[in-house]
């Protein structure tokens, strides 16, 4: 980052820590549709930032299974830039 590189702070605008886990997930997109593959970068409370080869709908379910238990979530996607996107979670935390 160019401002960080000069000496200059960046400010954060997450509201939560994000923390990094590249972990494989699933995201569905409705019922009947298979669910496809994608890459979860990171991870918070409120969203997470994901990779995908293949276009991704607006909205969907991701799935992830860890070492703290399968976890399914709404999310919304906030920004795309390539095949990085970032999503916010549109539901309560639920497990």
């Amino acid at each position: 980052m160019v401002a960080a590189s000069k000496g200059l702070k960046v400010r954060e605008r997450r509201s939560t820590q994000r923390r990094v886990i590249n972990r494989v997930a699933q995201y569905h997109c409705g019922l009947g549709a298979l669910p496809r593959t994608c890459m979860v970068t990171n991870i918070s409370e409120s969203g997470a930032r994901l990779y995908c080869e293949t276009d991704m709908p607006d909205a969907f379910t991701l799935a992830l299974s860890g070492d703290d238990g399968d976890i399914r979530r709404e999310c919304r996607v906030v920004w795309r830039l390539g095949g990085e996107l970032g999503v916010e979670f549109i539901d309560r935390h639920a497990r």
